[in-house]
């Protein structure tokens, strides 16, 4: 074991900026992703001899809590003429019936390198891309999973692989063509082909109801069961779609949450993805029990989903945490800002949510809701997984380092972002990628190889 000082300009300590911190890591050659802090001095106007130095704002590692990595391929080419959330849906079908392993590895090791670049420390990948077109399980069957997993480990970022039960196209129906790739056929032999996938250093295996629409209710339980007895996260699309809500009405009675609370999905280790279409009674049951909301603000504009309760859902009991779903754009800060200025127009009254609240949503909050709970904060004990923004930029110049939340949240960017640090260990410096030396390159490559 060995240990490293990082001095930082300015650090968040959860509650307010400290100038002058000197962070003592330690690592390991062995497992240098399960770096932990082991002491935060403040105080320390000048750096120590030998130590690492971040000029500008250090905050804990962002937790982008939603991801899908192939719609990264997306980006832009969906904005070209007009539709729908459903429209879109099957240029996104098509995307995801040209990837392989090879293909899907490549072109998430990129999108989890840009994550790194814009000061994501932890990704929760919602995983339902599991076999070949038209079904056929490849020879590995959780071949597509371990290519995320290791995409992680090559981007130098933590994972939470949220494998994704869906074996539905809507309630009773079968899936369609394009689908056959994501179902294992029953939740039990969805619950058997993952549990051979094994946590590891930098990965935990978690679950996801893909929808209620693609899971049927009598399996539900199954799904919540297979989690539980592992004490996993379980995430699930959860009323995105008015049409969803209306379907689900037509053939159970009753509004997805309902539906959900009734086969025993919702509770802590709970998270619903979006939550954007909900009664009054579905918040109540959201927070009473502790289901916690991710928010996706950035993909639920492009998609024109519509703005989701998030306020009302944490009122009532819902930790909040955010991703980028789509990635449309890779930006936490612009999430978190997204929550808030959204909820603005919605009511026309500001101040729903503090920097510091909204940073919690984006870093601990979001690594508990992945199954991260070392991580997300700078203190003795936690995980070392960190970022650092600029603070001499031209959106963030100005405003005083003591403002610095403020600054972060609702003028910086991932622009912004200089360094970020997993375990110890430098992932970005000073913009660099240190394990993906040219990021727009491989992202390029690796788009091209599906649309060409």
């Amino acid at each position: 074991m060995t240990a490293k000082t990082y001095w930082l300009e300015h650090a968040w300590l959860g509650t307010h900026v400290e100038p002058g911190v000197a962070l003592t890591v330690s690592t390991s050659s062995a497992a240098e992703a399960n770096g932990r802090v082991t002491a935060v001095r403040t105080g320390i106007a000048t750096p120590p001899p030998g130590a690492e130095i971040l000029r500008g704002l250090t905050l804990p590692g962002l937790a982008n809590a939603h991801s899908h990595a192939f719609h990264r391929a997306l980006r832009s080419t969906v904005q070209v003429g007009s539709g729908t959330f459903w429209t879109w849906r099957e240029v996104m079908y098509a995307t995801a019936g040209r990837l392989t392993p090879d293909s899907y590895r490549d072109l998430a090791r990129a999108a989890y390198a840009e994550m790194a670049l814009a000061g994501v420390t932890a990704v929760g990948e919602f995983h339902y891309l599991h076999h070949a077109p038209g079904g056929t399980p490849y020879a590995d069957p959780n071949a597509m999973g371990e290519a995320l997993i290791e995409a992680a480990a090559d981007a130098g970022i933590r994972i939470t692989l949220l494998d994704t039960a869906y074996l539905s196209s809507g309630f009773g129906q079968p899936p369609t063509t394009h689908q056959l790739r994501f179902s294992d056929g029953s939740a039990d032999a969805w619950a058997e082909r993952c549990s051979v996938l094994k946590d590891r250093d930098h990965a935990r295996i978690g679950a996801a109801i893909h929808s209620v629409r693609a899971v049927p209710a009598d399996q539900l339980a199954t799904v919540a069961r297979w989690a539980g007895e592992r004490r996993a996260p379980l995430h699930v699309h959860l009323s995105e779609q008015t049409a969803e809500n209306d379907a689900c009405r037509e053939a159970h009675g009753c509004t997805p949450t309902r539906l959900l609370a009734d086969h025993g999905v919702l509770g802590p280790r709970t998270t619903g993805v979006h939550n954007t279409h909900l009664t009054d009674e579905d918040i109540a049951l959201i927070g009473g029990s502790g289901t916690g909301t991710c928010m996706c603000p950035t993909t639920e504009r492009d998609l024109a989903d519509g703005i989701g309760p998030a306020a009302a859902l944490q009122g009532a009991g819902s930790p909040l945490c955010l991703g980028s779903d789509s990635h449309a754009v890779i930006d936490l800060l612009e999430e978190a800002r997204a929550m808030e200025l959204d909820e603005r127009l919605r009511t026309r009254t500001r101040g729903h949510w503090t920097a510091a609240a909204l940073l919690r949503a984006a870093s601990a909050d979001g690594h508990a809701a992945l199954g991260w709970d070392g991580a997300g904060a700078l203190r003795p004990g936690a995980l070392a997984d960190f970022t650092t923004i600029r603070l001499d930029s031209v959106r963030t110049a100005g405003p005083p380092p003591r403002l610095g939340a403020e600054t972060a949240v609702f003028a910086a960017s991932a622009a912004d972002v200089s360094h970020t640090v997993v375990g110890g260990r430098h992932v970005v410096r000073d913009g660099v990628h240190a394990l993906v030396p040219d990021v727009p390159k491989a992202l390029a490559d690796a788009v091209a190889a599906l649309h060409g």
